[in-house]
């Protein structure tokens, strides 16, 4: 996606943690043994883009994406939505503002009940915030089914009648009832084949554009989300390893794991590439110091597993190689450092 919008920043993420903490015996917190879900994660998201999200399941994506709109707790960090820090709100002002901040959840359905038409569930929606007269929901609701590109007649429809499209077309005109300003969107495509996933992404970028929506976009479809991101954040293991425009990414990936991601998405053109590799990483297996990525890193063995990428010292940062391109590595491409 090429054209970038010139709004100011809507959400600004600084240092955000969410640490999950194992318990002992006695259900005890053990505060040195926990998962870092999300660590220490810094991004921008201007009024009217999309910011897409990939990585593996576990990298902490979902958890991200639900820590920014608290519906998980943050260990730590500032989450400014319009300059101002929602972490700090107290329970009544947040909800002031869910209506402008929203989530389109992944499992379709969940989010719909199936025992309510899709009448009811957008009449839930639309008089959330105050009661309106009969005729205007109906509107409305009409109104909400036109820009999703269903027919009113659906209106009549139950969940479980309804494709897999068209139940992602209906959770979306829910959100939209409430007017949000950002919308989280968490894995809006996965079990969607490869036309209605397009279809639906061609959707979002149309009400995007009708409506001055801004995205953060989760998913594991990385040819999607250069469809429809104006910059990609790789998150592995509850940290950003790189972050760039979605040409420059897919294009002039630097970090080792990006590389991978991007490598097996051309390989597979014609079919839709997910950054869900399937590998897996035992407990043992996951470095507590040094890069994180280690582990898998063929840039590390090549290089004799130099100590850098190991001591807690000397843990990559994530710096700025490029205008608007940073990368968490000592070794991204076209540099080396000596072990």
């Amino acid at each position: 996606m090429s054209a970038i919008s010139n709004g100011g920043v809507l959400l600004e993420v600084r240092d955000l943690k969410t640490y999950f903490y194992r318990r002992g015996r006695f259900g005890v917190v053990r505060r040195e043994d926990y998962v870092p879900a999300v660590d220490g994660v810094s991004f921008h998201l201007r009024e009217g883009e999309t910011l897409g999200l990939v990585g593996e399941s576990g990298c902490g994506k979902t958890t991200l994406g639900r820590t920014l709109l608290r519906l998980a707790p943050a260990t730590s960090g500032e989450v400014h939505y319009k300059g101002e820090n929602l972490l700090k709100l107290p329970p009544a002002a947040m909800r002031k503002k869910r209506r402008e901040l929203q989530m389109i959840f992944q499992d379709l359905d969940a989010a719909l009940n199936p025992k309510m038409t899709v009448g009811e569930l957008l009449r839930e929606a639309i008089t959330l915030q105050k009661p309106l007269p009969r005729e205007d929901v109906l509107r409305r609701s009409e109104e909400l089914l036109s820009l999703v590109k269903l027919k009113s007649a659906k209106l009549s429809a139950y969940p479980p009648d309804l494709s897999g499209g068209e139940k992602r077309r209906v959770s979306i005109a829910r959100v939209l009832a409430l007017e949000p300003k950002l919308i989280v969107a968490d894995e809006p495509l996965s079990a969607l084949d490869v036309s209605i996933a397009a279809q639906v992404a061609n959707l979002m970028r149309d009400l995007q554009e009708t409506l001055g929506l801004t995205y953060l976009f989760i998913s594991h479809d990385l040819q999607m989300v250069e469809l429809i991101a104006h910059h990609v954040i790789v998150m592995y293991l509850g940290q950003v390893v790189e972050m760039a425009p979605a040409t420059t990414l897919s294009e002039n990936a630097c970090h080792p794991y990006s590389r991978l991601l991007w490598s097996a998405a051309n390989a597979h053109t014609g079919r839709r590439a997910s950054a869900s590799s399937g590998w897996e990483l035992s407990e043992q297996e996951r470095p507590k110091e040094g890069c994180r990525f280690r582990a898998r890193c063929a840039v590390y063995r090549a290089m004799g597993e130099p100590s850098i990428c190991r001591e807690k010292e000397s843990e990559p940062e994530l710096r700025e190689i490029t205008p608007q391109h940073h990368i968490r590595c000592h070794f991204p491409e076209g540099e080396s450092i000596e072990a």
